[in-house]
């Protein structure tokens, strides 16, 4: 990760507590250009950010498994379903399937995915800032605010 993703990640760390007081205003709220807001400055930073210099998702956080991501993900990797589970999957405490460990096992050194083009759907969406009713997952937001450097920009500039 390059200095300048860390010292974001860093400043969203410390402003957390504002960010997410700002977003339970937003959540009782519901202001109708906040998924605009959201969308236009998620476009300007993705324009700027080039995820293989980071990949701090893929190697800090797992993302949920659907059972057509298995299907998927186990066929491309010419296996049966239950061996890809036992193999890199666990139940978490909301009885959905992550990954065993981090980082990602299918995460190369050079932060490239191999299994790119049948990721998982959670992956495909991630960070889920150009997504409809951002109210709905301003908690979720939050979070990754600490995760992905790109997240913590958008926040910063639609606070």
């Amino acid at each position: 990760m390059k200095q300048e993703d860390s010292d974001i990640i860093e400043l969203a760390k410390q402003n957390l507590d504002v960010t997410k007081k700002t977003f339970r205003k937003w959540k009782q709220s519901k202001p109708k250009d906040l998924d605009a807001k959201f969308h236009s400055v998620h476009e300007q930073e993705f324009k700027k950010m080039d995820c293989l210099t980071c990949a701090n998702c893929c190697k800090t956080t797992s993302p949920i498994f659907r059972d057509a991501d298995i299907r998927r993900i186990a066929k491309h990797l010419r296996m049966k379903e239950s061996q890809f589970i036992s193999s890199y999957l666990k139940m978490d405490e909301e009885n959905d399937y992550v990954l065993q460990k981090s980082p990602c096992h299918f995460l190369g050194s050079d932060n490239k995915c191999d299994i790119y083009e049948v990721r998982p759907l959670a992956c495909r969406e991630y960070p889920h800032t150009d997504r409809k009713n951002m109210f709905q997952i301003l908690e979720l937001t939050a979070q990754n605010t600490l995760i992905c450097p790109a997240v913590s920009r958008i926040v910063q500039k639609i606070i």
